[in-house]
């Protein structure tokens, strides 16, 4: 969990050109309101906290939406339509809790595989150094960095089992780190020049700014990780051997609209339920709260730690695009897992083919929208979210809508 908390902020900051000081700053924070986040969601109240097992981040659905909104309007409209995503999901979760039936494995697995191959380009960037324009875009020794972490992180899922296993990812990002030191690329100045202890601040980079495109943009993005959160909550209830009902939904909707509008004020990001605590509560066999307490208190104490997120900041481009290849690659392919046991008629292979097809164009060609105002090509020109609605609407159209079930 902790290597995908600190990619999403790495990566977003890294997009609208923050510098080390602000980079530092974003990383601790994110990992702070990593931990707030996941108090409200374990801590059962009369209106918030689902009870399971879970761990909250940012999801990377929300990546290419911030990205673009931040560089095309500024990151004060990133951080308003956060809050207003997250107040969205507030207001709407009892509704939500009602509407499970029509998110099926056919749009939620057409929507992973999305989530997944949507970013293998980012990923591929990022292996050649991040800038595509740079003259050292694509060096051997970036080449060489992305291909060991990558090759790190394979050879762990393959010949370890459990813990180690499950933490493959971070060991191939600290074996990458530790090779570009060996090789000279990494300083050590940001370390040095970060705190000890610092409180993250209200409207740290920017004060909340409100405009229709990007505030559907990441209402769009919310309703798409609403729905895997749905899918999340019940494989954990699954393993933890409890029922949910509609009210449990709400209240965990809700715990992660409250954390969206606090990330929003203290210009972090979203969050929403990890899906990879699934599988460590299963491998791990801990099906108990009070180890989660523990990790989120000590995620707050990161946070607080700025010397903590420099070294995040240490690890080279090409080293998280390494990780990232592999990362969004199982992403994908947990996707195409998922849709195996989707019967597949003609009806159902139109609902995959259009959606996925959509968004991957529009990822690839967002040019194709430049004749368009701004703010629609805000909306338009994000695959996961016209991939995702695209999904729904058809499977409603060609498969009518399901029956509620007792």
């Amino acid at each position: 969990m902790y290597s995908g908390d600190i990619l999403v902020p790495l990566l977003v900051g890294g997009a609208l050109g923050f510098n080390t000081q602000q980079m530092t700053y974003l990383v601790s924070a994110d990992i702070f309101m990593c931990g707030i986040a996941t108090l409200l969601q374990i801590k059962r109240t009369p209106w918030t906290g689902i009870g399971l097992p879970v761990v909250l981040g940012c999801a990377v659905e929300y990546v290419a939406p911030l990205q673009q909104i931040g560089k095309t309007l500024g990151p004060g409209y990133m951080y308003g339509g956060i809050i207003a995503a997250g107040i969205f999901i507030f207001l709407i979760s009892g509704i939500f809790a009602k509407l499970q039936r029509f998110f099926p494995t056919l749009v939620t697995g057409s929507l992973i595989t999305l989530v997944g191959f949507t970013l293998i380009p980012v990923a591929f960037q990022n292996i050649g150094g991040g800038d595509s324009t740079a003259k050292s875009f694509g060096a051997p020794i970036n080449l060489l960095l992305g291909l060991v972490t990558a090759l790190v992180i394979i050879c762990i899922n393959i010949w370890t089992h459990g813990f180690i296993q499950q933490i493959s990812v971070l060991i191939g990002i600290v074996v990458g780190t530790v090779l570009a030191m060996v090789l000279g690329q990494v300083g050590f100045a940001p370390v040095s020049a970060a705190h000890w202890f610092q409180i993250p601040q209200l409207f740290y980079f920017a004060t909340p700014k409100f405009e229709w495109s990007s505030i559907a943009t990441m209402i769009l993005a919310a309703l798409t990780c609403m729905i895997e959160s749905t899918g999340v909550y019940f494989a954990l209830s699954e393993v933890v051997e409890t029922d949910l009902n509609e009210r449990d939904l709400a209240d965990g909707y809700r715990s992660e609209g409250l954390a969206a509008i606090l990330g929003g004020l203290f210009n972090t990001f979203p969050y929403s339920t990890f899906s990879q605590n699934v599988g460590i509560v299963q491998l791990s066999g801990i099906k108990k709260l009070k180890p989660v307490y523990y990790s989120a208190f000590f995620l707050i104490i990161l946070g607080m730690i700025p010397k903590v997120g420099a070294i995040a900041n240490l690890i080279p481009t090409s080293v998280l695009g390494g990780a990232m290849l592999v990362m969004f690659g199982m992403v994908g392919a947990q996707g195409i897992k998922m849709l195996t046991s989707v019967e597949m008629t003609t009806k159902n292979l139109l609902v995959i083919a259009i959606s996925v097809g959509l968004g991957l164009g529009v990822t690839s060609q967002p040019q194709l929208f430049h004749f368009l105002p701004a703010s629609v090509q805000t909306i338009l020109s994000n695959g996961m979210v016209i991939g995702s609605m695209t999904a729904v609407v058809m499977n409603l159209l060609l498969n009518g809508a399901p029956r509620k079930q007792a």
